[in-house]
């Protein structure tokens, strides 16, 4: 059984602090912040997701005019997000934490394009203004690292993880994760021998 719960923790990024850093630092704050009031036959899951463009950290838009903004700067571009994940096994304290970082090539889209997607309003709660898998605007091309982490969640990172905290899963993670995003993962076999891809 799953039960979802709000951290919170504040994310404000410290001055020259690396993404990397950066997302396993909340991923981590986050699972310590909700460990206050957990059981200890839970296992802890927590997952903080960056857009960064250049020397940039791109969050949620504060208005249509700033998602057009950010839609308009990555555009024909490729810039990278960064997932963190922690997590934390109750039962004996322990918490290992794993960084995905994947290059995200974006498509050369129209103006009008951009318009049609910013006015559905759901550029809005997403970081750096777009959902990867927008059944219409489909802003991403020939994505050749983590979909799933784009998404906010890399299952095979997580996969790794639980085998080190020697946690069984229920189920295949990357083969159920590649069946349900209709993604062939060219990473996910090197991703589960523990190389440090993204």
């Amino acid at each position: 059984m799953f039960h979802v719960r709000p951290a919170d923790v504040d994310e404000s990024q410290i001055p020259g602090e690396p993404p990397g850093t950066y997302v396993l630092r909340l991923a981590e704050s986050k699972a310590r912040a909700c460990a206050a009031a957990a059981h200890e036959d839970l296992t802890i899951l927590a997952a903080d997701t960056a857009v960064v463009d250049g020397e940039s950290i791109l969050g949620k838009p504060r208005d249509m005019a700033e998602a057009v903004e950010m839609l308009h700067r990555l555009r024909g571009r490729t810039h990278q997000v960064y997932t963190g994940i922690a997590v934390l096994k109750m039962s004996d304290g322990n918490l290992v934490t794993d960084l995905c970082v994947t290059e995200v090539p974006m498509r050369n889209y129209a103006d009008a394009e951009v318009d049609v997607y910013v006015a559905t309003g759901d550029p809005l709660d997403k970081a750096g203004a777009y959902a990867i898998q927008h059944e219409r605007f489909h802003p991403v091309e020939a994505l050749a690292g983590c979909y799933a982490s784009v998404m906010g969640l890399p299952l095979c990172h997580l996969a790794r993880s639980l085998r080190k905290l020697n946690i069984p899963s229920r189920t295949d993670l990357p083969a159920e994760c590649q069946s349900a995003l209709h993604y062939t993962c060219p990473i996910s076999p090197a991703v589960l021998r523990g190389e440090t891809v993204g």
